[in-house]
């Protein structure tokens, strides 16, 4: 019923968000703002003991902050649709270069996307492997949009599981790595790879597969961003909770079937607003603070830094649901039984060996700060790849930076893309 009860809530939401979008609308009518100058009536708060600062002020006040809470009630809400990257084109050199969307393959569960940059010399090939942890890929567009000056830049488009019909079948960790593999060839030879968080034990794997078997689109270099390699180094509380029950636990408790009147209706799924709460709660005082603050820079009519908490919140209340065969055996192969340090990773049957990578330059980022994937874990990718020079090894501890640092924001863009640069450009000649 977990599923069924979020969607009676999200109903009930909407409509709450829509009176409030309604009633904002109306107040920001010529004719209530003239009455609010003059004779805008006492709020309801009026005379009661108020805990919301602000509020009891002058009519003009009241009338703002009224406003402002109907917009901001109509703005707060969890969806399931994919906002659009909005990338329409990127400054390189001197210039404005014009990005349009291909989509260069297609299964059930994800597209590869290209972002073209038609007429534009060739450049190196990069595929963005986009964690599948309950946010879409757009979460990546600021990753996205910092390589796109130097590079040909592809992305994992992962689907929303509750879109997907039973038909298409499962979506587990082997079919992950497939994926990453069959994209990996879709790109041709000489290509790079790079993971943000989730994704890089399973981009590693890939690639020891693909080296294992001399596959010719084995890819030149390998970035793996803050991302799960060994969790039994320096745990994080996430790390802990994944270890903190048993597996009948986590599929009794965070599995939940997509009801009726959805594509993938009947489809098991861990859910993504389960996702988002879980986060949400790891910095429940900051997003409330957020909030509070966005009340006050709708009411102040400050719309630079309302806008900018508008899209944040926008891309993060945006949420997909994951297969709960790929969420439930990667919490048991990754996070409990470390099946890929340990040495004991099959995908398909296949032995995982790290050691056949000898050709592939690997670069490993973390974050100084980082809550989720905690420092040390991404780097045990070094020391798996054995049979990797250490001169094609590099490793890059970014300081200051949290989880979402590493990948976006100032300090990804001056400080750490740098790095990824530099080693796609070395491994490309």
């Amino acid at each position: 019923m977990l599923y069924e009860m979020y969607q009676t809530m999200q109903d009930w939401a909407g409509q709450v968000r829509a009176v409030s979008s309604l009633a904002g609308r109306w107040l920001d009518t010529p004719w209530m703002s003239g009455w609010s100058a003059n004779s805008w009536p006492a709020s309801p708060w009026m005379g009661m003991p108020v805990a919301m600062p602000g509020w009891d002020m002058d009519p003009m006040e009241n009338w703002r902050r009224s406003l402002a809470a109907c917009q901001l009630i109509a703005q707060s809400g969890v969806t399931h649709t994919r906002p659009a990257w909005e990338i329409a084109s990127v400054p390189v050199g001197n210039r404005e270069v014009e990005v349009v969307e291909e989509v260069i393959q297609t299964t059930a569960f994800a597209t590869l996307r290209r972002f073209a940059k038609p007429g534009h010399p060739a450049q190196p090939r990069i595929l963005v492997v986009a964690p599948l942890s309950g946010h879409f890929a757009t979460l990546l567009r600021s990753t996205v949009r910092t390589l796109l000056p130097d590079h040909d830049v592809y992305v994992t488009d992962w689907h929303n599981a509750r879109d997907v019909p039973l038909s298409a079948g499962q979506f587990d960790f082997d079919g992950f790595v497939e994926h990453v593999i069959a994209f990996l060839r879709a790109i041709g030879p000489g290509g790079h790879v790079l993971a943000v968080c989730q994704p890089a034990a399973a981009v590693l794997a890939a690639v020891a597969l693909m080296a294992a078997d001399r596959d010719r689109a084995t890819p030149r270099s390998m970035t793996l961003m803050a991302g799960p390699v060994d969790t039994r180094i320096n745990p994080t509380e996430v790390d802990k909770l994944a270890t903190s029950k048993p597996m009948r636990w986590f599929e009794s408790h965070l599995i939940g079937t997509v009801p009726p009147g959805f594509p993938g209706s009947g489809r098991r799924v861990y859910p993504g607003f389960v996702q988002l709460l879980s986060f949400m709660a790891m910095n429940l005082d900051r997003h409330t603070r957020a909030h509070m603050r966005q009340w006050d820079n709708l009411a102040r009519g400050d719309t630079a830094a309302a806008e900018t908490h508008r899209k944040f919140y926008e891309e993060y209340f945006s949420v997909m649901d994951l297969p709960a065969e790929f969420y439930l055996q990667t919490i048991e192969r990754i996070f409990q039984r470390h099946d890929l340090p340990a040495g004991t990773l099959h995908v398909r049957g296949q032995k995982v060996e790290p050691r056949a990578i000898t050709r592939t330059a690997v670069l490993t980022v973390e974050g100084e700060l980082d809550d989720i994937c905690g420092i040390g874990q991404t780097m045990a990718a070094l020391d798996l790849c054995s049979g990797l020079s250490p001169l094609r090894k590099r490793h890059h501890l970014q300081n200051g930076a949290g989880h979402y640092g590493v990948f976006s924001g100032r300090r990804w863009s001056n400080e750490i893309y740098p790095l990824v640069r530099e080693m796609v450009a070395t491994n490309s000649v």
